[in-house]
């Protein structure tokens, strides 16, 4: 019998050795919801440690069409994450500059983990790494994360008013014409 440490309420457990010794993820995380978690917790349930590589501000302000949190914030707010899961001794934030960050020079991470909307970034990644003769990462694909609306949760969608970080809708769904 193994004694192994419980996770806290919505914790993590800690991975078995079939899994990935380095997974890696990024984005800009800017006011967490539910679909930057179901990223993270995947990254904790499939690696054993995790680089998640965090936009700066100036690659936010370049790639998103809304005003970002500064990157202070947004690392503090992944950190209370982290704890809430027990898992920061497992994660490392990353300054991420670029679309590639630590995936395309360190040779020990296995495998990414995406949304399907970053997905196709993988195959650049993966593109250059063979080019530095590293190993190819798994890819892993996690599903959008639907609002009530079945639409994907997102800090836009949340900024506009639409949503709550849990998906909630905040204005009435528009009615269908007909019904």
């Amino acid at each position: 019998m193994t004694n192994r440490r419980k996770p806290e309420r919505g914790g993590i457990e800690p991975p078995n050795l079939k899994e990935y010794s380095l997974v890696a993820l990024g984005g800009t995380f800017d006011r967490i919801h539910v679909g930057h978690e179901a990223l993270i917790r995947k990254a904790l349930e499939v690696g054993r440690r995790v680089i998640i590589g965090l936009s700066t501000d100036r690659m936010a302000e370049a790639t998103k069409p809304h005003t970002v949190t500064g990157y202070e914030e947004r690392r503090r707010s992944l950190l209370r994450f982290l704890r809430r899961l027990g898992a920061e001794d497992r994660a490392e934030i990353v300054p991420l500059d670029d679309p590639y960050g630590p995936t395309v020079v360190d040779p020990n991470i296995r495998a990414i983990v995406v949304s399907p909307e970053t997905a196709p970034r993988v195959h650049e990644i993966n593109r250059i790494r063979r080019e530095r003769r590293l190993r190819q990462l798994e890819i892993i694909t996690v599903d959008m994360v639907l609002a009530e609306d079945r639409k994907p949760i997102s800090t836009t969608r949340m900024l506009q008013g639409e949503i709550d970080r849990r998906g909630r809708l905040l204005k009435p769904m528009p009615r269908e014409r007909g019904a």
